[in-house]
């Protein structure tokens, strides 16, 4: 195996969005999206995916076989725990990749261990050596995580690791799992194990930083500087709590400090953009404006002072161009004009395939889109694409819509869908407390009341006066069933019924088996 030394300058990716940074709260993606990204990330130059945890659901399993049958050059990796079912499970899921991997881990501080999994020290030994040799058996590339090493005893760290390497594990990954370590410490440990442990010339080892005391990318850094040569991150620093490290943070720190850090990686630094983007279309979770690398700041420059030096030297306030990370226009622009040739060869770069029957649909909607916007972007195509993947789903669309309100009436809304498959139509008015409210009353109306409304956001996912905006909410159905859809218009009030009309309509087919 490479060796895990500094003789080595080569710097692993690993990119978890798809695991642990679709567990956060608001961050899930539906399997076609989760599809989507991770052709994305083949796209940056990722080394290993960790597509997800296949035990946690149906879905999930899923999800990540069709991962791993549709990268064609990534490593596609699977989480386990140190349980027999869940290795042979993440197995299945994970075996028709071209390069898969499986990540199993335990729970070795001392919280963890009788806390939550109230087991001894030999104990977790056991189980170790137990989850590393069967993954061996089945996958030749198997990743082990000690959770919470940052807390736990660095003897008994060691012992685990020796077992886990001894066992067959070529990646051994440090988390620093709540964020709790300062980087003078987490390069401390890096650097203390690869001394003292005695096989850890066999297998390289990794990081796994979480930001709850804002130093994820830091400590990374700090482990790469010790001798990890594999870093776990997250596109927008995306994960649990506070978040994981991010990955155009830690690349982008290689790439503008070569002299400091002296290591290469395979990142196509001009996708951090577009995959920053992509993510934040899909879940509807925004970066903050004066987000490092990826925010819509990182490149304004409002200060007279450093307008003046900008005009004088780019240099004098920047450190990086923003075409290095992805930052700038397409060249090729879509407009009213554009024909469905143009429409489609713009989808095929974006990863999109669709048939001449469905271009022909989705070029109706571009043409009224291009009526009202002189210039189409990357992130209406996508809002466009999405809302054929949509269509093609349900039975029931919203064919139009009247409402109307004031400070001296109660708002109204008047709803009529029709059915894709009959062409029958229904129609009904209800009054509500608001323009949408009233249009979702319409949509109980024909459904009746299937769940609650316990999510409802709105984005502006584009540029200009005239922006798309996406509407993101989520059911929460009374046995506990969550659906989430979104629609994207610029028609505030369009998109917010278009999108409930999904969720509704989804729990409503799936309630009568259709």
């Amino acid at each position: 195996m490479s060796n895990n030394t500094k003789t080595s300058n080569y710097i692993r990716i690993f990119d978890t969005t798809l695991r642990d940074g679709e567990q956060a709260p608001g961050f899930s993606m539906t399997t076609p999206e989760k599809i989507q990204l991770a052709k994305q990330l083949e796209k940056l130059g990722v080394d290993v995916i960790e597509a997800g945890f296949p035990a946690a659901s149906p879905d999930d399993f899923k999800a990540v076989e069709l991962i791993a049958k549709n990268l064609t050059s990534t490593e596609v990796c699977g989480l386990a725990r140190a349980i027999e079912s869940d290795i042979r499970t993440t197995w299945e899921a994970i075996k028709h990749a071209k390069k898969p991997r499986i990540h199993t881990f335990i729970g070795t501080s001392p919280l963890h261990m009788e806390f939550k999994l109230k087991k001894t020290k030999e104990q977790i030994l056991e189980m170790t050596k137990n989850a590393v040799e069967l993954a061996k058996s089945l996958c030749e590339r198997v990743d082990f995580s000690p959770e919470d090493a940052g807390r736990s005893d660095k003897e008994f760290l060691v012992k685990v690791i020796e077992t886990a390497i001894s066992a067959g594990a070529d990646c051994i990954n440090i988390p620093d799992t709540v964020g709790y370590t300062q980087p003078e410490e987490f390069g401390a440990l890096i650097s203390y194990l690869i001394k003292n442990v005695k096989n850890s010339d066999k297998a390289i080892f990794s990081t796994h930083c979480h930001n709850d005391l804002g130093l994820a990318s830091a400590n990374s850094l700090a482990g790469v500087l010790a001798g990890a040569r594999q870093i776990e991150c997250t596109i927008n620093g995306a994960g649990e709590r506070a978040g994981n490290a991010a990955l155009e943070e830690v690349v982008m720190n290689l790439s503008v400090r070569p002299d400091f850090f002296h290591l290469e990686h395979n990142i196509n630094t001009k996708e951090l953009f577009a995959t920053s983007k992509l993510l934040t279309l899909l879940t509807g979770q925004k970066v903050q404006a004066n987000k490092a690398i990826v925010g819509k700041n990182a490149f304004a420059h409002e200060s007279g002072i450093h307008q003046h030096g900008m005009l004088a030297n780019r240099e004098t306030y920047e450190i990086m161009t923003p075409e290095s990370v992805g930052v700038k226009k397409t060249e090729m622009i879509l407009g009213k004009h554009s024909g469905r040739a143009a429409l489609d060869a713009h989808f095929k770069r974006l990863g999109y395939e669709f048939t001449k029957d469905e271009i022909t649909t989705i070029f109706s909607k571009f043409k009224e889109l291009a009526d009202k916007k002189k210039e189409i972007t990357d992130q209406d195509l996508h809002i466009l694409a999405l809302g054929e993947d949509s269509e093609k789903r349900l039975i029931w669309h919203l064919e139009k819509y009247h409402v109307s309100s004031g400070t001296d009436q109660k708002s109204q809304a008047t709803v009529t869908i029709k059915n894709r498959e009959t062409g029958e139509t229904k129609t009904t008015t209800k009054t509500g407390d608001g323009m949408v409210d009233a249009g979702y009353q319409c949509i109980d109306e024909f459904f009746g009341k299937v769940g609650e409304l316990t999510h409802f956001g709105i984005d502006a996912v584009t540029t200009g006066i005239d922006d798309q905006a996406i509407v993101n909410l989520r059911i929460e159905t009374k046995n506990g069933r969550v659906k989430s859809a979104k629609s994207g218009d610029t028609d505030i009030v369009k998109a917010s019924l278009e999108a409930y009309l999904d969720a509704v309509q989804e729990v409503y087919l799936e309630d009568n088996n259709h």
